[in-house]
């Protein structure tokens, strides 16, 4: 079983950054991929971004690309999302996943396991 606790989250203008950190549990985090996502008041879970078991392997929302940046760290079992230049419509809540597999996806079926969310909100 793999328990997936993400931090970080907060309140704050358009223009900051925050960054997220998601800790795993588990011996095998190493081996399988991760991704953040996002779900809104009244919407659907959206993808963000998610990096391969090895963290050579990235890939973005249209939405976040160029802004948002994801990486991990296996010796600490914990997967970052770094935000830039954040705008109002990103205000969500944020939820980091685990796809047991080595290669990511942006489909939010395909993750295994996930933690319990952090609220950003990005005021104009």
């Amino acid at each position: 079983q793999v328990q997936l606790v993400e931090s970080g989250g907060g309140l704050l203008q358009a223009g900051g950054s925050l960054r997220l950190s998601c800790a795993a549990s588990g011996r095998t985090f190493s081996n399988y991929a991760l991704g953040w996502f996002r779900q809104a008041p009244g919407k659907e879970r959206e993808f963000v971004a998610a990096i391969n078991w090895s963290g050579g392997s990235t890939y973005y929302a249209d939405s976040v690309k160029g802004r948002f940046t994801i990486s991990r760290d296996n010796a600490k079992n914990t997967v970052y999302l770094q935000m830039n230049s954040l705008k109002p419509e990103d205000t969500a809540v944020y939820y980091c996943a685990l796809r047991k597999s080595y290669s990511s996806s942006y489909r939010v079926d395909e993750y295994d396991y996930w933690g319990q969310g952090t609220q950003v909100t990005v005021s104009s």
